[in-house]
This record gives C-alpha cells, sequence and structure tokens, in this order.
C-alpha cells in the first residue's frame, strides 16, 4: 500500500478491476468490499459510507466500500463480492 492510497486504488494499481460506478465519490456501492483481515485497524466508516452500506449486495459485518478505505496497517485482506448493484449498467 502507498501513503493516502484507498483499497480501490491499491486494488487498480495492481490490475484488479475493481468496480466504482460513481469515480469514488461514495455515490454508490459497485467498490463494496468484504475486510477479511484487517478491519478492526481502520477509521470508522462516515455516515455517507454507512447509509450506502445498507443498500449493498451480500452485507456483512465487515463490509466497506473501497473507494473510502484508507488502511493504516500493511496487510488488509479483503473479498470481492460476486455481485454488486450498479443501477447504471443494469439500465442499459
Amino acid at each position: 500500500m502507498n501513503d493516502n492510497e484507498t483499497i480501490l486504488d491499491a486494488c487498480l494499481r495492481n490490475g484488479i478491476n475493481l468496480e466504482h460506478a460513481c469515480e469514488k465519490a461514495c455515490a454508490c456501492t459497485t467498490c463494496h468490499v468484504i475486510v477479511k483481515e484487517g478491519f478492526d485497524n481502520l477509521e470508522d466508516a462516515s455516515d455517507d459510507e454507512e447509509d450506502l452500506l445498507d443498500k449493498a449486495w451480500g452485507l456483512e459485518s465487515n463490509s466497506r466500500l473501497s473507494c473510502q478505505v484508507y488502511p493504516v496497517e500493511n496487510m488488509t485482506v479483503i473479498e470481492i463480492p460476486k455481485y454488486t448493484i450498479n443501477q447504471v449498467s443494469e439500465l442499459t
């Protein structure tokens, strides 16, 4: 991880094409991930992120929006859910 790099940015930098329909604006749930290791070391989610997470497919207690999470440790393990809710792509 680079300093000040979100989980989404780290995924994209490493060739993991994680969907992000709102372009990292915390306005959708397409970059939803499940944090398998390192969740307790993350800063708390904002109210906006919490509100959006309530709409995410496959929500778990350790779910986050990867565009909003800045890991503070070298090791954070995530799982990318099989499905996302993307109202933009579902309408086309």
